[in-house]
Formats: C-alpha cells, structure tokens, sequence
C-alpha cells in the first residue's frame, strides 16, 4: 500500500474476509472467495466493471494464482496461468524442470494414505518428505532411515489435516536430499529477462532435519563463478515454467556437482524481509518494483543500493506461550542493526518447525561489508532474552 501511494497508484486490497468499512470504501476494499478462482475471477470482473483496473497482484502463493487468472480474464498482460500453478505446486513444478533438463533433485509423489512403510523400504536415504502447497519451509522434513520416515510422515499427516481440506491435498513429496551451501534470489522478470534484484547468502547450513531459516546477507561472498552458474539456473528454472514477467523468490543450493534448484515461486520474498532491500538512492522499496512493473508505469532503479544488508529471521526459542522479551535496546545498540522487530505479541503461542511457520520477529542490520553484516545480526540475537511459558495440555 506504501509502494502504490509512493507510486501515485490508487489500489483496491482484495480479501478473503469482508471488511466493515467495504461499503464506505467501494472502490478500495473487494471480498473475493480465494477457495473458487473461478468465481474470485467474475467477482474481480464485476468489480472492473466498476472500477477499471491495470492489473491484479497477489502477495503470497495462492494469491499469485489467482491474481494471474484475473489478468487473465481482463486481457492484462501476465504469466500463464499455467505457470502461476507450476510454481505453486511442487510436485507440478519438479516434474516441468526435470523434464527441460534444470537440475533438481529426484523426486517422487505419493499418496498419504499409502503405508508409509512401503514408501520408506523403496525410498534412498538421506530424503526430504515434503507438503506440495505449504510455504516457509512448513511440513519439510529430512529422514536418514525408514524408521525417522515413518515418524516424519505421521507427523506431516497431521500438519497437512491441520490445515484443513484447502490444503491436505492427499499427496505429499519424497525427494533426495541435496547437500551443500543455499543461496535466496530475488529476481524480476522484464519480458522473459532475468533481472537480479539481490542473491542473498545463508551462512548457517540448513541441513535438517526442520528447515527453519535464519540469517540472510546480501552480496554474497560466493566464488563470482559459482554465482553466475546459480543465477543461470534460476533463469533456466523460470524459463521452463512457463514464468515471463513479475517477482520470482528462488531457493538453491551449490554442491560439487554444480548448482541445484530447490524451489520457485511466482512472488517476491515473504513477510517482513523484504525491507531489507533498497534500490536506487536507497529510496526505493522492493514493493515499489514489483507494483510499477504490475502497474504498466516507469520502472524505478533496480539496482541494489551500495553496501550489505541481512535479516535474521529470529528462531522460534521453543514451543509455548511468549510472555516476555528482554534485551531489545541492547540488540538495536549493536553497530550496524536498524532495527529489531519482535512481531509476536505477548501471550502468543510459539510452534518450533516443522509444525510452525512463524517467527517472533526480525532482525535487521546494514553495513559496508556482508560480514560485518552478519556479525551484527549474530551479536544482536545473542543480546535477546525470550521468557516461553510451556503449553499446559
């Protein structure tokens, strides 16, 4: 909303829920049923009746599917709906880029209510059992041997019947394990044109058996070959999904067979991370971009401002209700942060991964160079102090 208004955009915020001030606020509030893309798309279209539209946005995964099918249907310039889905779906997205040749890793689809002890006695070890629609690494878990299989599949069964029938689709994802350092692109794409918005590093290794992230710094220190390799496999990735214009958020590994694409998605990065990145003069927010290149308008800069950046993702510090944080003073004096953001809110239930995906705050620091960016995020953590009542049953 901060990005439209910078833009000089009028904006309509469309909501599964419907809004009390909808009827004060015709041309700036619309409830669409995100649970039927077919009549959120006559809804949308009524509503352009009304009120003529430039284009549909979404902000998350479904959304994006939905947003590309109501510019679609109005005859705005967008992706495929096809590969909107490609990129939602993981099990849609490995079998298109296994089949255009990008590296992923091999993988299979199984059904839940199939014995998991069949799955678990043909599966190769180390593995990850995954869900096919959730975000933030929810549900995502590494096994090393049938027995860890049998207990991470109940435990995703149940996440996946937690959600309820719009996600529990009856099917889950058995891939290898891929070892070896990650890196997070944030990219746009200008008319099938790979543009790199950051490429971020991860330093602490992800290597199981939660996939919980933490620490994100941008430039990466990465060998300047193994980056290009990393970035050509994005596009590649892109490319074989169908994806022309818009946000992509990409995850991938490097190991000594080269690089890996882990996943895709049609949308900028999620949550707060985003503030991380400045463009241009340093005035210009990576929402901006991604509303202006929507909008049809004059795209601002995409250069990255100069210096580093990070974000911590604060871990989840265990399960049980937050009843105080201390030390946040003391983490915003360290050089370099600009900000510490404790989002979780007193009296909150904390859900450690795989079951939970969210994090009780962010941590944000900039500096000349990434390691002293990282250093900063690392100091200001350890100056945090979390008070987490267990759950009584």
């Amino acid at each position: 909303m901060a990005a439209a208004r910078k833009l000089g955009l009028d904006l309509t915020v469309a909501s599964e829920q419907p809004s009390t001030l909808e009827v004060l606020q015709p041309e700036g509030l619309l409830t669409l049923d995100f649970l039927d893309v077919a009549r959120a798309v006559e809804q949308a279209r009524a509503f352009a009746g009304r009120h003529p539209i430039a284009a549909a946005l979404g902000v998350d995964d479904d959304t994006v599917v939905l947003a590309t099918a109501i510019n679609a249907a109005l005859g705005r310039p967008a992706n495929p709906v096809s590969a909107a889905i490609a990129a939602r779906d993981k099990a849609i997205q490995r079998e298109r880029l296994a089949r255009a040749g990008v590296p992923v890793p091999r993988s299979s689809l199984h059904q839940l209510d199939r014995s998991p002890e069949s799955v678990a006695a043909s599966t190769r070890y180390p593995c990850v059992i995954k869900p096919l629609r959730l975000s933030a690494s929810r549900g995502v878990i590494r096994v090393d041997d049938p027995a860890s299989f049998r207990v991470a599949h109940q435990r995703l069964r149940a996440i996946l019947e937690s959600c309820g029938a719009a996600t529990a689709t009856g099917q889950y994802l058995v891939e290898e394990f891929i070892p070896g350092y990650e890196v997070a692109l944030e990219g746009l794409l200008v008319e099938d044109r790979l543009h790199v918005l950051a490429l971020f590093d991860k330093p602490d290794p992800l290597d199981g058996p939660f996939f919980e992230e933490t620490i994100y710094v941008t430039p990466s220190r990465h060998a300047v070959a193994e980056q290009a390799a990393l970035i050509q496999c994005a596009a590649a990735a892109a490319r074989a999904l169908g994806l022309r214009d818009g946000p992509i958020h990409a995850e991938l590994r490097w190991n000594e067979h080269g690089p890996w694409l882990i996943e895709l998605a049609a949308r900028p990065i999620g949550g707060r991370c985003s503030s991380v990145l400045r463009f241009g003069d340093g005035s210009v927010s990576l929402e901006q971009i991604v509303v202006a290149q929507a909008a049809g308008v004059t795209l601002p800069s995409l250069e990255r401002a100069p210096g580093a950046a990070g974000v911590m993702m604060i871990p989840v510090p265990g399960a049980g209700r937050l009843r105080e944080v201390r030390g946040i003073a003391g983490a915003r004096a360290v050089a370099g942060i600009e900000d510490v953001v404790i989002t979780a809110h007193r009296g909150q239930e904390l859900v450690p991964w795989p079951e939970g995906s969210r994090y009780p705050g962010f941590i944000f620091a900039r500096a000349p160079l990434a390691g002293e960016v990282e250093r900063a995020l690392r100091e200001a953590h350890r100056r945090l102090r979390f008070r987490v009542e267990p759950a009584t049953a």
